[in-house]
């Protein structure tokens, strides 16, 4: 008996699957968390109970992130969509200088179009075309001005799966800043490189409604006049993130999938896991004629594969299909349609076996 048959596995982009674990300890804490008497739910921001939920989740980020004490760690709201507004309010002064923005796919274009209104960005291409296949130039031919206010660029594009694994790094005043939304615990990385690193957490952490904030202490200066205060990172950092009421479930929940993160042992486990899991099904579509993705290898992403069917008119029966088949959410992003698979640190191994299985055997009916 196929054991697999029936289970449903999440392809989804965002927000993605969750551990099945942490779901079902999130469902006892909903009723009567700790045997408070009280939900999760209910419990204030403020009070001992949620100050060691907050505690841990920070303690646990740090450490699986290694992340280095003169860091300062937030919990905002807005995603990261809030985060391209915060960004250039808390960097920009009033010196002239304006900002890079290197542009490798939708959302670090998205970035870079909502700075415009507080500065006159320097958008700089880096995606290309060679034999029909997208890349990435490599960093040391980004043509980048040093006397530039920072430079934002996003490692994992999650709409075209584009990903940057080399990792930025620009000495004197060069602030480098990462949208790190679908790649933040997947992946080992220097938090060392970076002045500000921020991601949504609906990807690797949890569920949506908290946007996580890693930035250098230096940085933590007074912005524009017209930045709101609950993207002020000064204030945030001072208010140890509670200038208002946050996302208590959406931290809680978060709280659980880190310590779950360290259970399995780490990044160095999870992203060889993750590893595994991309190249099995990157090799299963090179097999064949029949799906096709057009992305360099070195620029494919580990989180999200794209691919379309060389016969575009078999996407919607593909996506009608797999659906039956207990494999959900398999729709490229509407921007440019196709077909996705996201594929991050909850998605276990026989979720991207099962779909392996069910492409080869669509393949065999309509070939």
């Amino acid at each position: 008996m196929d054991k697999n048959k029936d289970v449903i596995y999440n392809f989804s982009a965002g927000p993605a699957m969750l551990p099945k674990e942490i779901l079902k300890t999130a469902q006892l804490g909903l009723c009567n968390w700790q045997n408070s008497g009280k939900s999760i739910l209910e419990i204030s921001h403020r009070s001992k109970e949620f100050t060691s939920v907050i505690e841990s989740l920070e303690y646990n980020l740090r450490d699986l992130l290694n992340v280095p004490k003169y860091y300062k760690v937030l919990f905002c709201h807005g995603g990261a969509r809030g985060q391209f507004s915060a960004i250039p309010m808390n960097l920009l002064k009033n010196n002239g200088r304006n900002p890079d923005y290197i542009n490798s796919g939708y959302w670090s274009y998205s970035a870079a179009l909502e700075s415009r209104k507080y500065c006159v960005p320097n958008i700089i291409n880096v995606r290309k075309i060679l034999n029909g296949n997208h890349c990435v130039c490599s960093i040391k031919n980004w043509e980048i001005n040093t006397n530039n206010t920072y430079l934002h660029y996003c490692p994992n594009e999650t709409i075209e799966g584009i990903a940057i694994y080399e990792e930025p790094y620009f000495k004197d005043d060069i602030i480098v800043v990462g949208d790190f939304s679908s790649t933040l615990f997947s992946r080992i990385i220097d938090i060392t490189r970076y002045g500000i690193i921020y991601a949504s957490a609906q990807k690797n952490v949890g569920p949506p409604g908290v946007t996580i904030v890693i930035v250098h202490e230096d940085l933590l200066k007074e912005p524009k006049i017209v930045c709101p205060s609950i993207l002020n990172y000064n204030i945030l950092s001072k208010s140890n993130s509670m200038f208002n009421t946050p996302a208590t479930f959406s931290l809680y929940i978060s709280g659980l999938v880190l310590e779950w993160m360290k259970k399995l042992g780490g990044l160095k486990t999870i992203q060889k896991s993750n590893e595994k899991k991309a190249n099995l099904l990157y090799n299963m579509i090179d097999s064949t004629d029949f799906y096709i993705n057009n992305v360099m290898n070195h620029n494919r992403s580990f989180m999200n594969v794209t691919f379309t069917i060389a016969n575009s008119n078999l996407h919607s029966l593909f996506l009608k299909e797999s659906y039956d088949f207990g494999l959900h959410c398999l729709n490229g992003h509407n921007v440019i349609g196709g077909l996705r698979a996201s594929i991050y640190n909850a998605m276990p191994i026989e979720g991207v076996m099962k779909l392996i299985k069910f492409m080869k055997i669509f393949e065999k009916k309509y070939e």
